[in-house]
């Protein structure tokens, strides 16, 4: 199964974070993919820092198409808002979609991810 990485774990990854091994291991067996978010959170930074073989790297993994819909994004954000998990911002919304629409989990350091994964049946790599 694909895995979704999220900003989080490739942040974590980039300074040599506990979650080094896992994402290792991703690497090696071709199992990640990425999507446009989640390079345009990672790319301008590189930019700045003038990784440029990072940036070459990062797009030449999979990446996922994304196909935003927005009725359905109203809809996680309402079941969030109901459960009361509210400041889930648009982007991990638009994030978790995209895996759900593709099979994928999503790895991911950020909180929103698990606390979401209940409300609109989310898979997350553990």
């Amino acid at each position: 199964m694909s895995v979704l990485v999220d900003t989080s774990i490739w942040i974590d990854y980039f300074r040599g974070g506990n979650d080094s091994a896992q994402m290792d291991f991703l690497i090696d067996e071709n199992l990640l993919v990425t999507n446009d978010l989640i390079l345009t959170e990672l790319i301008p930074f590189l930019k700045v820092k003038n990784e440029t073989k990072i940036i070459d790297l990062l797009h030449n993994i999979n990446k996922l198409e994304i196909s935003i819909n927005w009725n359905e994004i109203i809809d996680y954000q309402y079941k969030c808002l109901k459960n009361g998990l509210n400041g889930v911002g648009i982007p991990d919304l638009i994030i978790a979609q995209n895996a759900k629409q593709n099979g994928c989990n999503i790895y991911t350091l950020d909180n929103h991810f698990n606390l979401m994964k209940d409300i609109i049946s989310l898979q997350i790599q553990i």
